[in-house]
């Protein structure tokens, strides 16, 4: 159970480490466990040069973490060509993180096979996540032969599957299946529209290939309620181990999650609210000071405030308001 970790700032746009520091706390006290940092909602702009913050943002993540008895699997989001991309990957490595989050976002003038050997100078770094990103956000539409490929590739961990695409997602899960890896690689959904009906589900490609689980998710939706998502991920994977038919219940609640998401990452307006949206329920729980992102057009879409208000009175039984609110203070030392 991994969400991707937010930038916490103040007013002036400039680092809040105290609330960057207590958002690390909520998610490792919420039952999380890993934590993605430098990763989309973590906004990508921090890695530009006039902000500097990449770096940084790692270290706080992975020193807050060490704080704890169990500390969490840590990984770093790695973009950009392939120079840029084994720098992040070693910033992350001498930081202590566990594996990186490669996104191909902007690598659409490569080919499939240069996109893999960009794969592997990556994964020579460190253990490799692989990540199927959707089209509409500036991920690339991949094949099933790319994905039977990266799965070869030893350093291959897992991958995060999150185009929004049910025919892409089984190109993905064939293409594990067929590599003789399953064994191997761990399957995330990022599938925000559909991320309890991917925990809930079985694959089994042919009669002769191994059934192929959603072992958890890496996701931005599991940075906000995150204390009642954790319980429910707990549901889904006892219900899957054991082989138990899905309840109705599980079912109702898999849309409700969706609607959910659908408020927070402003889907109607193509995800253009998705960071500010998440930093406005943060804010209500006070882990924020305010919905700041670096880039200041980046902000709520009309209408969509209210949306998330919909959605709190629609759902109360997937917020953990009452978990923030008792140990906020304490988070934020």
């Amino acid at each position: 159970m991994i969400p991707a970790h937010p930038l916490a700032l103040n007013a002036q746009r400039r680092l809040d480490e105290r609330r960057q520091r207590a958002l690390t706390r909520y998610y490792i006290e919420a039952g999380a466990g890993g934590l993605a940092v430098g990763v989309h909602t973590t906004q990508f702009a921090i890695r530009k040069a006039d902000v500097g913050l990449y770096q940084p943002v790692l270290e706080l993540a992975a020193r807050t973490a060490t704080q704890y008895t169990h500390r969490p699997v840590l990984i770093a989001g790695v973009v950009g060509p392939t120079q840029q991309a084994v720098r992040e990957a070693g910033i992350a490595r001498d930081l202590g993180y566990d594996a990186v989050l490669l996104s191909l976002a902007g690598l659409g003038d490569l080919s499939e096979s240069q996109l893999v050997q960009h794969c592997r100078f990556v994964g020579e770094v460190l253990p490799l996540i692989g990540f199927y990103l959707q089209p509409a956000v500036g991920g690339i539409a991949l094949s099933y032969n790319f994905w039977r490929q990266i799965a070869e590739i030893d350093a291959l961990v897992a991958i995060k599957v999150a185009p929004f695409n049910r025919y892409q997602t089984l190109n993905v899960v064939r293409g594990v299946a067929d590599s003789g890896r399953a064994d191997y690689i761990a399957l995330y959904t990022g599938n925000d529209d559909t991320i309890l009906y991917d925990l809930l589900s079985s694959f089994q490609v042919t009669p002769q290939s191994p059934r192929i689980n959603f072992v958890g998710g890496l996701l931005g939706h599991w940075s906000v309620w995150t204390r009642e998502a954790v319980r429910l991920y707990e549901r889904a994977r006892e219900l899957v181990q054991t082989q138990t038919d899905i309840p109705g219940e599980m079912t109702r609640l898999a849309w409700q999650v969706t609607d959910a998401n659908a408020a927070f990452f402003d889907a109607s307006n193509n995800f253009r609210g998705c960071i500010a949206g998440l930093h406005e329920v943060l804010s209500r729980q006070g882990l924020l000071e305010g919905i700041w992102c670096l880039d200041p057009d980046e902000g709520l879409s009309a209408g969509q405030s209210a949306e998330i208000d919909r959605v709190y009175k629609a759902y109360p039984h997937l917020n953990d308001d009452d978990f923030v609110a008792q140990h906020r203070d304490d988070w934020l030392r």
